[in-house]
């Protein structure tokens, strides 16, 4: 029995840690900061949502099922992927998939919308992906971190939620 427990305390300790050993934390946006960023971009059925880091697969989910978008979700972290996996299964109709790796290394031609809630670093780091992938108009909606130097086009400061342009 000891061992048991011993090995579920190492389960979520390695769960809960793993992303921060590959560089990418994770706390996972609240449900209702989900529907306001993809209110904020206005997401309909003719877009592509991309979440870079989906972990748990929540705004993919909720922009196919709710929103009638197409929706994928890019995620490093094999137990998150998973999760996420079945979340969109189960959720989203059919119009999400989660693919499993490195969003630098992911091609995001396709999106019209991305969501991230990354760090500062990370978010500095993404900016010439971002702009050299992505089509002018794409819009990119940040939780709770800035692009700086990148021009807000809408927020919604109580909720840290920060919407940008792609000008080509």
């Amino acid at each position: 029995m000891v061992l048991i427990g011993l090995g579920i305390v190492l389960g979520y300790m390695g769960w809960i840690y793993w992303p921060e050993i590959i560089g990418a934390g994770w706390s996972p946006t609240p449900i209702k900061n989900v529907k306001k960023m993809l209110e904020m971009a206005k997401v309909g059925k003719d877009d592509v949502v991309y979440d870079l880091g989906c972990g748990d697969g929540r705004i993919i989910a909720m922009a196919a099922g709710e929103f009638d978008a197409r929706a994928v979700g890019i995620e490093a972290d094999p137990l998150r992927f998973l999760f996420s996996f079945v979340r969109v299964k189960v959720f989203s109709r059919g119009k999400a998939k989660v693919v499993w790796g490195n969003f630098f290394h992911k091609n995001l031609r396709k999106a019209t919308v991305v969501t991230v809630f990354l760090s500062n670093e990370v978010n500095s780091k993404l900016k010439e992906k971002l702009k050299r992938e992505l089509s002018s108009g794409t819009r990119v909606i940040s939780y709770y971190w800035v692009f700086d130097g990148w021009e807000i086009v809408k927020s919604n400061s109580s909720s840290r939620l920060y919407m940008y342009k792609i000008e080509n």
